[in-house]
């Protein structure tokens, strides 16, 4: 067992078996041994690659679309651009790029990051340097004001909880630890009064009341301050059964109850879940639709085309090849869905308008 792990086992053979999500929470957070505060996950060298990461062009299309919503709020003269969970700080630089084509928009925006690892906030820093920007630890921390919310791979990270439909009912999926290894059990009392869909007998069902919290939060900003917030992720559309949760190292699937910390730990995203916590803070939700879908509406070939002009042709197999992953059902963009949260008097944000 690696540091963290010993640390839960004793913690386990103390008071008993985790839940789900605080043996995830504790994965990837520990302040000390989590796998999000102890290093770069992302690229070639790390364990995973999100859009940014692929292309310019998802970064620049993601910043028109806060240019257009900024416009779209009445062009006000100070705007919080917040970005949860913002990477290396990629898609922000990206989207500033973009965005600056926009008279007035670079002047206006206050740029927030809401990041809790040291390494990856150097990377930001880095990323973002010769601009001002403040970070924060949660959501809740972010200043008063309009908003514009840029979340990319930001709610698959965050802790679920799973339940398994017994002979008795629902029963919460446990962390146990014997013989040294991690193992998933189920608590032998049924949850009563859950209200989850039919399914099979065996069937696995996920809820996340960290996601829901998180979106609240952001819902409820949006309702007293006005703005919108655009929500990137891979999940379902609709509320379904399913074991979702999965590790990744070295861009490899792997257990998720070995070596914790180690690998990232993720679980797909509930949209309809979100939508209704959107909803709960007084917000409206747009979506989802899938991201190449989204993508495509936003220009994205048009964007491809266009940087091909002037590239080697080696640069445009590069931006062929990005495109294709983006966008294509057999990639990210079927799996990949993009929901938007708005004013409740808006109408539909560019690229959701048909959905």
């Amino acid at each position: 067992m690696n540091q963290l792990g010993r640390h839960l086992a004793d913690r386990i053979r103390l008071s008993g078996p985790l839940s789900i999500a605080v043996y995830m929470a504790a994965a990837l957070g520990h302040p000390k041994w989590g796998y999000y505060t102890s290093r770069d996950p992302l690229g070639r060298a790390g364990d995973f690659t999100t859009a940014p990461e692929i292309s310019q062009m998802f970064g620049e299309l993601i910043g028109l679309w806060c240019a257009d919503r900024w416009q779209f709020m009445g062009r006000p003269g100070h705007f919080i651009l917040a970005e949860l969970g913002p990477g290396r700080g990629t898609l922000m630089a990206d989207a500033l790029r973009a965005g600056g084509a926009l008279p007035g928009f670079l002047d206006a925006a206050d740029i927030h990051l809401v990041e809790t690892s040291p390494v990856l906030r150097g990377a930001q820093e880095n990323a973002l340097t010769g601009r001002a920007v403040a970070w924060h630890d949660r959501i809740a921390d972010l200043p008063h004001g309009p908003i514009l919310v840029i979340a990319n791979e930001f709610f698959d990270a965050l802790p679920i909880r799973q339940f398994q439909r017994g002979r008795q009912g629902w029963h919460e999926r446990m962390v146990d630890v014997r013989n040294d290894a991690f193992i998933p059990v189920l608590n032998p009392l049924a949850v009563p009064g859950m209200d989850f869909p039919e399914a099979a007998a065996d069937a696995v069902f996920e809820v996340s009341p960290a996601r829901a919290a998180a979106l609240a939060a952001v819902g409820h900003h949006i309702a007293g301050h006005g703005g919108a917030a655009l929500i990137i992720d891979y999940g379902h559309g609709a509320s379904a059964v399913g074991d979702t949760l999965q590790a990744m190292r070295a861009h490899e699937y792997t257990d998720p109850f070995q070596d914790p910390g180690a690998a990232d730990l993720t679980a797909h995203v509930d949209f309809q879940a979100l939508a209704a916590a959107a909803d709960a803070a007084g917000a409206q939700a747009h979506g989802p639709i899938c991201q190449g879908r989204f993508l495509e509406q936003l220009g994205i070939g048009a964007r491809a085309d266009r940087l091909k002009v002037r590239a080697t042709e080696d640069q445009v197999k590069d931006i062929d090849g990005a495109l294709h992953r983006l966008t294509a059902r057999d990639q990210m963009g079927q799996l990949f869905k993009v929901m938007a949260v708005t004013t409740p008097d808006s109408p539909a944000p560019p690229g959701l308008e048909d959905v």
